[in-house]
């Protein structure tokens, strides 16, 4: 079975490095300024190149680089993931879209001709990222004050529905939703249904995903802790005779050596002040944010202190926004940690770096490479070199 490698795409901004934690590219800047790159300044002037040009930018590199596809995130600051793939799928030729939606704010009949109107459009490139949410202001946000459980039982209810739907002539009345003959308009019908990457670590996520997901996806942690993740999920779906497939989300920074990719997390870790090393981002009521923390030590111990096993770091939560655990090492030590899931049964990679321009063509042209010559991994416009 071959391996596939997705890229995150930044749809909100963009660091220059994990150095320091400023942001340089988008954000919704609406003025631009001096030291910015997307929008940006030629001498004195608005340059003309946006945020989505430079999105635009990342999409073509990162297929270039040889990504099958890539992650575009959801949150109350980024721009809107259904509205990006539909602009940006007229970029690329063959890459994937991986939408991050929670099924909460999105009625499951209009997600069905949504995604049906973009299959057609696209040639089948749209993957399902589902989300339920982590609680917390965030989730307020939105609107949203189902509690924890619920906003599960409601993904999984929602993800009956429209699979109902998009099979056609389609009646349900549950807990959260009420459908009477619902089905797709005949020019939409036959469109291939997304791929299902489901995202959640507690019991409810857990159950949810075992009955609905292609993919599980995880956050990286120790490893030993995943795969008791990944066989608590395989349990729950075979009771229903299902078999997912594992997927893991994770940053990386390698470079030539070793001790170069640990310098730049040095000089990262030296710029941060001391309320920043006591801060945990996302939190809520995640139970997965809360494994991650459970699993690092502490940040006032140093740098090297994070590193829970060779180059699996968890302190990259400190130097940009995002889950805690990362790999940290040259080209062929990242390579060989990457191996060491796939031989754990993942399946698939999301695979991000600061900034996502820059690295997207590192890591595709040093790492990607090294896991295809054993794996079935295929790199356009690579593998006839």
């Amino acid at each position: 079975m071959s391996i596939d490698i997705y890229w995150r795409v930044g749809t909100h901004g963009d660091q220059p490095s994990l150095r320091r934690r400023t942001q340089s590219r988008g954000g919704f800047v609406d003025t631009p300024v001096p030291g910015r790159l997307a929008p940006g300044l030629r001498d004195g002037v608005p340059d003309g190149y946006s945020y989505a040009d430079h999105v635009a930018d990342v999409v073509r590199a990162s297929e270039t680089a040889g990504f099958v596809g890539g992650l575009l995130p959801s949150f109350p600051g980024t721009d809107d993931p259904w509205a990006l793939a539909a602009t940006l799928a007229q970029e690329s030729r063959t890459y994937r879209f991986m939408v991050a939606y929670q099924p909460g704010f999105l009625h499951p009949v209009q997600a069905a001709r949504l995604t049906a109107s973009l299959q057609a459009a696209t040639g089948g490139r749209i993957v399902y990222n589902v989300i339920s949410g982590g609680g917390g202001p965030a989730q307020l946000w939105w609107g949203d004050k189902v509690d924890h459980d619920d906003r599960y039982a409601r993904t999984s209810e929602f993800l009956d529905v429209l699979k109902g739907v998009w099979a056609g002539d389609f009646s349900y009345e549950g807990r959260f939703y009420r459908v009477e003959g619902a089905g797709l308009p005949k020019e939409l019908a036959g469109q291939p249904f997304p791929e299902i990457y489901f995202s959640g670590s507690s019991p409810a996520a857990i159950e949810a995903a075992g009955r609905h997901a292609d993919y599980y996806l995880s956050w990286l942690e120790p490893f030993d802790a995943l795969a008791a993740k990944f066989a608590q999920v395989r349990a729950d779906a075979a009771t229903i005779g299902r078999t997912p497939r594992f997927a893991v989300r994770l940053d990386v920074l390698a470079r030539p050596t070793e001790d170069e990719a640990w310098d730049e997390i040095r000089r990262g870790f030296a710029n941060l002040s001391p309320a920043a090393l006591r801060a945990f981002e996302g939190g809520g009521d995640s139970v997965g944010a809360a494994r991650s923390r459970g699993f690092t030590g502490d940040p006032s111990a140093g740098f090297r202190g994070l590193e829970v096993a060779p180059n699996v770091w968890g302190g990259f939560h400190l130097l940009r926004g995002g889950p805690v655990f990362g790999l940290v090492g040259s080209y062929q030590q990242v390579a060989q940690r990457l191996d060491e899931l796939i031989g754990l049964g993942v399946d698939a990679f999301i695979l991000a770096g600061v900034p996502h321009l820059e690295e997207a063509h590192r890591i595709g042209e040093n790492v990607l490479p090294l896991l295809a010559r054993d794996h079935d991994i295929t790199i356009p416009g690579k593998d006839e070199q």
